[in-house]
């Protein structure tokens, strides 16, 4: 990583942490935006780079074989394949942040739900779900399927308060920003092209459970229980420990949202 310039494509949540660290592995960090005056206050001008991928013009502002961190949904696809062969995808390194929602349980309630690993299927009707795989299988990218990411500024209990989610056995898959950044730059570094790898901190719980641990330690109040009953996904994360080498430190979701409650 040492030899190349890194772009960050998308100044999103979690490109606001990665800037700062991978500041330590690359020469040149440079962070997009559609408006990077406006949006990009807390970097560098010279570290600011306007893209848009609906403004074709915005495309030539991307360094010649800088590695990517695609850190927003691939889509539309056309205008994703365009870009692709216009700044030569398949000669970069490339990671893209993708969802866990890319995955495909159909109708299925059995309860708990199957743990998923990086071979179940995926809802490939889905338009991002659709760039993600050209990206990956075309161009070589190595595709970061990522959990519900929390951390400084996006606190699960502050979902809780506010109505957004609510108890019920439901299960959820999280991810501390911090070890986010950590997988992104591990990917980086020793991915493998063309794979793709679970992101989650490997203990997926009922929103019943978190509902009443939040009210229990930070007297969150409980509110009325949801009767969706779909069961959600509990993601398999072996892949990203044992080939990519990840150590998640943020493993207790309650140690994690007692740092961020001081």
């Amino acid at each position: 990583m040492e030899n190349h310039a890194l772009v960050i494509l998308g100044s999103g949540y979690t490109g606001r942490f990665l800037a700062p660290r991978a500041a330590r592995h690359y020469p040149y960090v440079f962070v997009t935006s559609r408006s990077p005056e406006e949006h990009l206050h807390d970097v560098p001008a010279r570290q600011r780079i306007e893209f848009d991928l609906e403004r074709p013009t915005t495309w030539a502002h991307i360094p010649p074989a800088a590695d990517l961190l695609w850190c927003f949904p691939a889509t539309p696809l056309d205008l994703v394949h365009q870009f692709a062969e216009a700044i030569k995808a398949p000669s970069r390194r490339i990671v893209l942040l993708g969802s866990t929602s890319a995955y495909d349980v159909g109708d299925s309630h059995n309860y708990p739900p199957a743990w998923l690993d990086e071979s179940a299927p995926i809802d490939r009707s889905k338009s991002r779900v659709q760039g993600e795989e050209f990206l990956r299988t075309q161009c070589h990218a190595i595709v970061l399927r990522v959990a519900g990411i929390y951390g400084p500024g996006r606190n699960p209990l502050d979902w809780i308060k506010n109505g957004r989610v609510g108890p019920s056995r439901k299960y959820v898959n999280l991810i501390h920003v911090d070890d986010l950044v950590a997988t992104c730059l591990a990917a980086l570094e020793r991915g493998k092209p063309g794979e793709t790898y679970n992101v989650s901190d490997g203990h997926p719980h009922t929103w019943e459970v978190i509902c009443s641990t939040a009210h229990e330690r930070w007297s969150v109040p409980l509110r009325r229980g949801s009767q969706a009953d779909a069961p959600g996904k509990r993601i398999n994360t072996h892949k990203l420990t044992t080939e990519l080498g990840v150590r998640v430190q943020h493993f207790d979701l309650f140690t994690a949202l007692e740092a961020l409650e001081q």
